[in-house]
C-alpha cells in the first residue's frame, strides 16, 4: 500500500469521525469560561484589541464580542455555538470565580491541580471515562504515555479531569539571554583592554561557588557544532576568578576586565584564543556561576564603554514589578547553582535518585542559592528596578542600552533585535551554565550542564463542568468533541496556526511546508507574517492569542513560533539545540527513567479528595508565601532582595526547617509522596 493511499485512508477516517462528532454536537451552545490570562486572550475580541474594527489577513473585519478566527472555524467544524463567559483572568482566578457556580458554564479554565481536585470531588467531568468517544485524544495519550501519567487524577479508575495544554513539548523552554556584543567588547582582542573611563567595583560580597583549586573537566560541543570535546577549568593554574577579584582589593572596570581576560587565557590554556567571549556566547561555551559573576562585575563597572553613560544594569527580569516574571530570577538560581525543583512542573517538587519526592522549598540548597543571588544584589549586579520594584521593563532596558542579561523565552525576547536594538547590537540566547548537580551518579556531584526548564504538560488546562452539562448529553458530547478535535492532526494545526487563510498554500491547494524537528509543518502566509509585525511587533504568542485565538490551550506546536523568531534568536537557540542533541546539556525526560532523578515530575499527582483537603490547609506553601501570580509573594524572591532577614531566618537550614515544620511542608510532602507511590504503581500496571 503506497504512502499516498495510507494518507488518504487516514484523512478519510478523520473526516468521517469529525462528521460524526459534528452531527452529535449540531446546534449545541457551549458556555465557555475559557481563555489564557486576560480579556485580550479569550475566545472573542475585546474592545482593546478590536478597537472600532480590526481587519486581519483573512480579509475579514472583526469587532468587540466577535469570535476570533480560530473559534469561528471550530464552530463551523463542530456545528456548535460558543457563548463566551470568560472573565479575563489567569487560570487560578478564573476557576476561583466559577467554582461555586459551575452550573452556569460548560467548560472552564483552571490549574491542573484545581481541576483535578474538583474532579475528585465530583464537580469536573472525568474525560478519561470517555476516551473511546475521543479517538484523536486517545491516540495522542497512547503515543505519549508520560503525558497520560502526568494528567492522571485517580489511579483506581484512570480518571483525567482536564485537557492538557502543551506550549511545545519535549524541548527547552527558558534560556539565559545576554547582550553578546557587550561580551565581545569587553573580552575579545589582542593585548589588554583599555578605556578612558570606568567605575569602581563595589566591595565584594559574593564568594566562590566553583572550586578554588584542582581542575574540573566539562564536555562541550566544538566550535563547529559537529562533535563533543572536553575542556578543562584549571584552577591550580589560574585560581578561581571570584576569589582572585575578592582578594585584589579595590578594582576599577578596566582592571577587572583584564583580570578576567587573563583568567580565561590561563584556566582554559588558550582554548578560546582572542575570542574569549565564546566562553559565554559560543557554541563551545563552558561558563559557570563564578565566571558569570566576574563578567557581571566587568559589565556594571564599564558603562562608559558599553552604553556611553555612567550606569548599566546586570541581571534583570522581564517585568521587574510583576511577580509572575520576577520568579524567573529564582528559576535562574536553580540552573546557576545546581538546585532542582526551582523550575518544576508542579509546585517545587522533584524526584531524587532514590525515587523519592523532594520539595525545593524544604531543601537547604535552594536557600543557599537565593543567598548567592542576594550577595550579587548587594554588589549591584542585579537591577535596581528588581530590588526596588519600579515600573521599568525589559523594553526600557534594551531600548536604552541599560540592561545586560535575563532568563526568559527566546522568541519573545530576541524579537527586540528587530524592534529596539541598533546596528551591531545583539541580544542572544546563550548556553546554560556548568554547575555541580547531584544526580546520584557520584557522591560529590557531577559538573555538567542541566536544565529543568523542559516543556511538558503545562500547569493550566480546560475542564468540563459536571453541573453545567448535567442533564444535557448533547452538551457533554460537544465538549468532548471539542477536546478530541483539538488533538486531531487538523485541530493541532488550527490551534497553533489559526485557520487556513493564515497559512501559505501551494498551487494545488496543499500546505507549503518546512522541516521542523523532523516533521513537515505548514509555512505561515506572507500576509500573516507581515500582520504579526504590524499588530504585535513580532511577538508570536501575543499575535496568536490576541488576534487569531489560537494557542489558548491544547497542543501548541513551536513550528509557527520558530518561523517568527529573529535570526539572532535562531542563532542562539540553534547552538543550544545542537548541545542538547549531542548530549552536553541534560534535562528531565518525559518518561519513567532508570535513574529517577531524570524523570520529569508530573503536572498533577492523584491525591484523593481527603488528601487534597489536607493539602489545602497548607496555604503558605503556595499562594500565600510561594505564589507565582502577578501580585503574589514568593519568599525565594524576597530573600534575593533582602537576604535571610525575611521571615526572621538566619540560615539556609533554618529556612528549610521553618517551611518543613511551621508551614507544614513535611506533612504536605508525605501526602504528595502517597500519590506518587500510587501513580508509579499504576504506571507499572499500565505498561505491563
Amino acid at each position: 500500500m503506497t504512502k499516498r493511499i495510507v494518507s488518504w485512508i487516514l484523512a478519510l477516517t478523520m473526516i468521517l469521525s469529525l462528521c460524526a462528532v459534528s452531527a452529535s454536537a449540531e446546534g449545541v451552545v457551549l458556555r465557555m469560561a475559557t481563555g489564557y490570562n486576560s480579556t485580550k486572550t479569550g475566545l472573542s475580541f475585546d474592545a482593546e484589541v478590536a478597537g472600532s474594527g480590526v481587519t486581519l489577513a483573512d480579509g475579514n473585519t472583526y469587532h468587540a464580542g466577535d469570535l476570533k478566527p480560530t473559534w469561528v472555524k471550530v464552530q463551523e467544524v463542530l456545528g456548535v455555538t460558543f457563548e463566551n463567559l470568560y472573565q479575563g483572568n489567569n487560570a487560578t482566578k478564573e476557576f476561583e470565580f466559577w467554582k461555586d457556580r459551575l452550573n452556569e458554564v460548560d467548560m472552564v479554565s483552571g490549574t491542573a491541580a484545581k481541576l483535578t481536585e474538583y474532579g475528585e470531588a465530583g464537580s469536573i467531568v472525568n474525560i478519561g471515562a470517555y476516551l473511546d468517544k475521543m479517538p484523536n485524544f486517545k491516540a495522542y495519550l497512547e503515543a505519549n504515555p508520560i503525558v497520560r501519567l502526568s494528567i492522571t487524577g485517580n489511579t483506581s479508575n484512570g480518571a483525567i479531569y482536564f485537557s492538557p495544554y502543551f506550549d511545545g513539548v519535549n524541548d527547552i523552554e527558558r534560556m539565559p539571554l545576554m547582550r553578546a556584543d557587550w561580551v565581545q567588547k569587553l573580552l575579545d582582542g589582542e593585548g589588554e583592554f583599555a578605556a578612558e573611563a570606568s567605575n569602581k567595583l563595589a566591595a565584594p560580597v559574593y564568594e566562590p561557588y566553583m572550586p578554588t583549586a584542582g581542575s574540573v573537566t566539562v564536555d562541550v560541543v566544538n566550535a563547529e557544532g559537529t562533535a563533543v570535546e572536553t575542556v578543562t577549568k584549571n584552577y591550580d593554574a589560574a585560581g578561581n576568578i571570584v576569589a582572585k577579584m575578592n582578594a585584589a582589593g579595590e578594582l576599577d572596570g578596566v582592571a577587572a576586565v583584564n583580570m578576567l581576560r587573563a583568567y580565561i587565557d590561563t584556566a582554559y590554556a588558550g582554548y578560546y584564543g582572542t575570542e574569549r567571549s565564546n566562553l559565554f556566547i559560543g557554541q563551545n561555551a563552558a561558563w559557570d556561576a563564578d565566571e558569570l559573576v566576574a563578567l557581571l562585575r566587568c559589565v556594571v563597572a564599564n558603562p562608559q564603554t558599553l552604553n556611553g553613560t555612567d550606569s548599566v544594569q546586570g541581571l534583570f527580569s522581564r517585568e521587574d514589578n510583576n511577580n509572575q516574571r520576577r520568579v524567573d530570577m529564582k528559576r535562574f538560581a536553580g540552573v546557576l547553582f545546581g538546585v532542582r525543583g526551582l523550575e518544576s512542573r508542579q509546585d517545587s517538587l522533584w524526584i531524587d535518585s532514590e525515587g523519592k519526592l523532594r520539595d525545593a522549598r524544604q531543601d537547604t540548597e535552594a536557600y543557599a542559592a537565593m543567598e548567592k543571588l542576594h550577595n550579587m544584589a548587594l554588589e549591584g549586579l542585579i537591577s535596581k528596578a528588581f530590588l526596588e520594584t519600579s515600573e521599568e521593563s525589559t523594553k526600557t532596558y534594551l531600548q536604552n542600552d541599560l540592561g545586560f542579561m535575563h532568563y526568559d523565552y527566546n522568541q519573545t525576547q530576541t524579537v527586540y533585535n528587530a524592534t529596539v536594538l541598533g546596528e551591531g547590537e545583539k541580544y542572544m540566547a546563550v548556553m546554560v551554565p556548568v554547575a555541580r548537580w547531584f544526580d546520584g551518579t557520584a557522591e560529590d556531584g557531577v559538573y555538567m550542564r542541566f536544565t529543568e526548564s523542559w516543556r511538558s504538560v503545562k500547569v493550566d488546562g480546560w475542564g468540563i463542568s459536571v453541573a453545567g452539562t448535567e442533564g444535557s448529553p448533547e452538551k457533554l458530547e460537544a465538549a468532548l468533541a471539542l477536546i478530541d478535535y483539538a488533538y486531531s492532526p487538523e485541530g493541532q494545526i488550527l490551534m497553533s496556526y489559526g485557520p487556513d487563510a493564515f497559512i501559505k498554500k501551494n498551487d494545488d491547494g496543499s500546505y507549503a511546508t518546512f522541516n521542523f524537528n523532523g516533521a513537515e509543518m505548514p509555512v505561515i502566509a506572507d500576509a500573516t507574517y507581515a500582520e504579526l509585525w504590524e499588530k504585535a511587533s513580532g511577538n508570536y504568542t501575543n499575535y496568536a492569542r490576541q488576534f487569531l485565538g489560537s494557542t489558548l490551550s491544547f497542543a501548541k506546536s513551536q513550528a509557527f513560533e520558530y518561523q517568527c523568531t529573529h535570526e539572532v534568536g535562531k542563532e542562539g537557540a540553534g547552538k543550544i539545540s545542537t548541545a542538547i542533541g549531542l548530549g552536553t546539556i541534560k534535562h528531565p525526560e518525559l518518561a519513567v527513567t532508570e535513574n529517577p532523578w531524570y524523570t520529569s515530575i508530573p503536572t498533577v499527582l492523584p491525591n484523593t479528595t481527603v488528601e487534597n483537603n489536607m493539602i489545602n490547609e497548607y496555604a503558605d506553601l503556595n499562594t500565600n508565601k510561594f505564589g507565582e501570580n502577578k501580585g503574589g509573594q514568593t519568599l525565594f524572591i524576597d530573600q534575593i532582595v533582602n537576604g535571610y532577614a525575611v521571615e526572621d531566618m538566619s540560615s539556609a537550614e533554618e529556612s528549610a526547617e521553618y517551611v518543613a515544620g511551621t508551614m507544614g511542608g513535611a506533612q504536605y510532602l508525605a501526602l504528595k509522596q502517597r500519590a506518587w507511590d500510587r501513580l508509579t504503581q499504576y504506571y507499572a500496571e499500565l505498561t505491563k
